[in-house]
């Protein structure tokens, strides 16, 4: 069966997988005060994280739209899959599911499959890349979904941020708190619960003890981490993301890894210098 995988853009694409004709992103876009960004190819990090950091305001973001997810939708794929950002943290997997609903009704039946991550970033990636590997074995499209959605139970998602402005900007941490965390430079050790929210996990003085307590966990919580690829998202901080990369595999084995750096919605969260890790 042919098929095809539409990512939103939380989920950064290797470069392989954006020259797989399987794949398809639709972007999310971003507001940095009056400034309007497109989360696609003409995204500039760099510009973003300069224009984030002279604003005192927190940059905000939009889903795609119901009808854009139709237009992906209408490839000659009999199977498409979409993977969005946690239905927690975004609007976007009720804009796919939305978009599902309509190309139903105004194109006819079609198998359209929309996963909620209950995760980011590359947490949809790795989404994305189970799903080419169940459809490459040939199960069926209900085999995929089932596959899949375990898949999903059993996927941990941590980052640590070496910034908190942004969660200060958009009121989930007072100034306060912020002021003191900066100033004894705690960083807190996030992670996405099952349902797809965001919890602190631990916390530790200095990113690189940060950084080493999220690998520590997420590696005690993989089971059989040598059937499993292990995804780093960084923005704007390749070292920390080399040396978590050695890091990891002087704890455990894994498959694969790979790492990519973040896309706009992942670096609006992220912060400038936070690593994203998933397995």
């Amino acid at each position: 069966m042919s098929y095809k995988i539409v990512v939103d853009s939380c989920g950064e694409l290797t470069e392989q997988l954006k020259q797989d004709g399987h794949f398809e992103s639709v972007p999310l876009e971003i507001f940095v005060d009056d400034y309007h960004i497109v989360d696609d190819e003409t995204f500039n990090q760099q510009e973003f994280l300069k224009r984030v950091a002279e604003s005192p305001n927190c940059p905000k973001s939009t889903c795609p739209s119901p009808e854009r997810y139709v237009e992906a939708y209408g490839c000659g794929a009999e199977h498409v899959y979409a993977v969005t950002l946690s239905a927690q943290l975004s609007g976007s997997y009720n804009s796919a599911e939305l978009g599902r609903k309509l190309y139903l009704e105004e194109k006819g039946e079609k198998q359209i499959h929309v996963f909620d991550s209950k995760s980011a970033s590359v947490g949809e990636t790795v989404i994305a890349m189970k799903i080419q590997e169940c459809e490459e074995a040939g199960l069926s499209f209900e085999e995929v979904i089932q596959k899949v959605d375990e898949f999903i139970a059993g996927l941990n998602t941590s980052f640590v941020l070496e910034t908190l402005e942004t969660l200060r900007k958009n009121g989930r941490l007072s100034n306060i708190k912020a002021f003191v965390a900066n100033t004894l430079n705690i960083k807190p050790v996030m992670a996405g619960t099952a349902e797809g929210a965001i919890c602190q996990i631990a916390q530790a003085r200095g990113i690189g003890k940060a950084v080493n307590k999220m690998i520590a966990d997420l590696v005690a919580k993989t089971a059989n981490p040598r059937e499993k690829i292990l995804a780093i998202a960084h923005c704007n901080c390749p070292k920390r993301a080399k040396e978590a990369v050695e890091r990891i595999k002087g704890l455990a084995e894994f498959k694969d890894i790979i790492v990519v750096e973040t896309a706009g919605i992942s670096s609006m969260y992220a912060s400038d210098g936070g690593i994203i890790i998933v397995a």
